[in-house]
């Protein structure tokens, strides 16, 4: 057996605040295929360059196997997919093709520039060269992004044929699947558990539910205890005034047993303090509590509704490039509090589809697209080149509620250093919030989303449905998630490609 051990490990980026890791210990064993999980800004990415010696740290590593990264950095996306892989390995050409027969994808992409695949393929392309190399261990970051819900299966059922990775996902029927053990970093601790998402998540809900009934317990025993002890001390305050007797009555000789009152005063008065002791016991016992539980907080949409029934029409719509159709004629309507899911393969057209709703197709149109004219569109879109700056400028520049705007950005767990970044600078998952929050912030009609929970953490994946379903906003919307699909969406529009 090859572990990895971690032994009082201590790293934070300098300039940002508290520690990512902090006096952190734990093994792993290299025979383990761990789903390694956490909110968005927790250490996920990297803890995965920490393993690879990326990063400078206090505290010991010890790594005894070499290790391989996924996504690699491809150096010529324009060469033939073969050499663009070649170029970054010792990967032979009937490697790559084993690996891809097992991942279901035709070995042919490989004489294909790697630029011109789908982002699905590149995925699966950079998996198999991942997998070519069996004497390193892999460390995989994200895999599924992108993905389409036959591909995630597709991978899963790869990744399970393989022994002894490092992945990491928000897809928890992804993890469910591939994963044997799970390390997750929480919000006050790391903990390791045997098993699967499904079995620390349950683990983990089991503890807060213990943790917040212990604390409702010790909340209400402290209440009492303080007014037990605020009695018990005004009273012996009045024995002592006793004591002495009542300073308007000396003169007529009015005082009672001093020695008497004294020490039952006394004897309240040390009750007292045992009381105050017990206080603060229950205090410092209630203080070890929910420092894990995590706190997220409901989003506000800023959802106007129209007064029309239909807010789009869609008939014997037909997209294509270069005369080849992309997907079978489409008709749907999307009414007024609907929610529609578009869903299909990777490569069947839905963000074209997506271009053509609002006018931006630069392909050929067949067939009828008719928003009505007074319905407002707020967008979140899978690409965003052009969220640049400080976010104070960028929410003054679209006209946004800066308060709901960055009221958002912090419910949705954007990091104190990132208020303070350009946006182009930020992590992609940090970019997605900015996005997202954006779009929550733009009084409008229609919500017209593309990947919404890409680069999204569960906890937020969970706070974004509960919003939507709280909200009820109009909305269409690509998702390749299942589970985000299956609790938002009130109908489901199927695309039917043609070139496959």
């Amino acid at each position: 057996m090859t572990t990895i051990s971690l032994s009082h490990l201590t790293f934070g980026y300098d300039g940002q605040g508290d520690l990512l890791f902090d006096d952190a210990s734990f093994d792993l064993d290299t025979s383990w295929r761990l789903g390694l999980v956490g909110r968005n800004g927790r250490g996920k990415t990297t803890l995965l360059k920490l393993l690879q010696g990326k990063l400078p740290y206090q505290g010991r590593l010890t790594v005894p196997v070499p290790l391989n990264y996924f996504p690699q950095p491809i150096e010529d996306e324009d060469q033939l997919t073969l050499y663009a892989m070649q170029a970054i390995s010792e990967a032979e050409q009937w490697q790559l093709e084993r690996e891809l027969n097992l991942l279901a994808v035709d070995p042919d992409v490989l004489w294909r520039p790697y630029a011109s695949l789908s982002g699905g393929e590149q995925t699966k392309v950079r998996l198999a060269l991942l997998f070519t190399d069996t004497t390193h261990f892999a460390l995989i970051d994200e895999p599924t992004n992108h993905l389409d819900a036959a591909s995630r299966a597709k991978v899963a059922a790869y990744l399970k044929l393989k022994q002894g990775f490092i992945v990491v996902s928000h897809d928890r029927h992804f993890l469910d699947a591939v994963c044997d053990h799970t390390l997750a970093i929480d919000k006050r601790k790391i903990s390791l558990t045997q098993g699967n998402y499904s079995v620390y998540e349950a683990a983990k809900k089991q503890q807060d539910a213990a943790e917040l009934a212990e604390n409702a317990k010790l909340k209400k025993d402290i209440g009492r205890l303080r007014e037990t002890a605020a009695e018990k001390g005004r009273w012996a305050a009045t024995r002592e005034k006793d004591k002495y007797g009542d300073p308007h009555k000396r003169g007529s000789g009015a005082i009672g047993d001093t020695g008497f009152i004294g020490a039952r005063a006394a004897r309240v008065m040390q009750k007292r303090k045992n009381l105050e002791h017990r206080m603060d016991k229950a205090i410092d016992d209630k203080s070890h509590l929910l420092q894990n539980i995590e706190e997220v907080a409901p989003l506000t949409i800023a959802t106007q509704p129209d007064h029309h029934e239909v807010y789009l029409s869609v008939s014997e719509l037909t997209l294509a490039y270069d005369g080849k159709p992309l997907f079978e004629p489409l008709s749907f309507d999307l009414h007024r509090g609907e929610r529609l899911a578009i869903v299909g393969p990777n490569g069947s057209g839905k963000s074209s589809l997506m271009a053509a709703l609002l006018g931006q197709f630069t392909g050929e149109v067949q067939g009828t697209v008719v928003l009505k004219s007074s319905v407002t569109i707020s967008q979140v879109r899978q690409l965003y080149p052009d969220n640049r700056g400080l976010l104070k400028d960028f929410a003054a520049n679209r006209q946004l509620d800066l308060e709901a705007f960055l009221n958002n950005l912090r419910k949705l767990g954007l990091e104190r250093n990132a208020f303070a970044t350009p946006i182009e600078q930020l992590s992609m998952g940090q970019q997605k919030k900015v996005e997202l929050a954006k779009s929550l912030a733009t009084p409008a009609n229609l919500l017209i989303w593309d990947e919404p929970v890409n680069y999204l953490d569960l906890f937020n994946q969970d706070q974004l449905t509960a919003s939507i379903l709280a909200y009820q906003p109009t909305m269409l919307f690509v998702e390749h998630d299942q589970d985000f699909i299956a609790k938002t969406a009130t109908r489901v529009v199927p695309l039917k490609p043609l070139n496959r």
